[in-house]
């Protein structure tokens, strides 16, 4: 699948919204990216599972970045056929209290999935939670990148970004 044909199923799912929205590092913008109508449609989930599991190789390991990449990673975890672990934003105050849930050997090698970037720090709070627990993270995967510094963020912690897509692609295809 190239990039084109995922840019026409994420318009397809309606996923790429115009109006007034406030984004969750605080700024506003004219567009916004719905992850969950991409995440919740079977084609779409399919057709990046598919590009993602084509970037692993077999002894990588998942993670995903709570709540939106969690899909994404359960999805491309069952196609590439590697294991996954979900990295929270903060420990939960209750049962095990972890920020990293499911196994994680110290010096494992992980890859972390996302949905959007936009400034990037979901996905750095992500790789510090899952190097505090001993993994390596040098590498993610992300479905769109809103090309608003998450790219030059994750860089700054010693991670390169792989986005399927960016915005100028989804608003390009208008």
């Amino acid at each position: 699948m190239t990039s084109d044909d995922l840019v026409q199923l994420l318009r397809d799912a309606d996923a790429v919204r115009y109006g007034e929205f406030e984004l969750s590092h605080g700024g506003t913008s004219n567009y916004y990216v719905d992850k969950y109508r991409f995440e919740t449609d079977p084609d779409c989930l399919r057709a990046i599972a598919a590009a993602f599991a084509e970037r692993l190789d077999a002894d990588d390991k998942l993670a995903g970045v709570a709540l939106g990449g969690v899909p994404l990673a359960a999805a491309t975890a069952v196609q590439a056929d590697v294991p996954y672990v979900i990295a929270r934003k903060a420990a939960k105050e209750y049962g095990t209290a972890n920020r990293i849930e499911g196994p994680l050997a110290d010096g494992e090698e992980v890859v972390v999935v996302e949905d959007v970037a936009t400034t990037g720090q979901s996905a750095v709070d992500a790789v510090e939670a899952l190097r505090e627990a001993g993994a390596v993270v040098d590498r993610a995967l992300l479905v769109v990148d809103r090309e608003e510094g998450g790219r030059e963020l994750l860089a700054e912690h010693g991670v390169e970004m792989e986005a399927l897509v960016t915005a100028s692609d989804l608003l390009d295809a208008e």
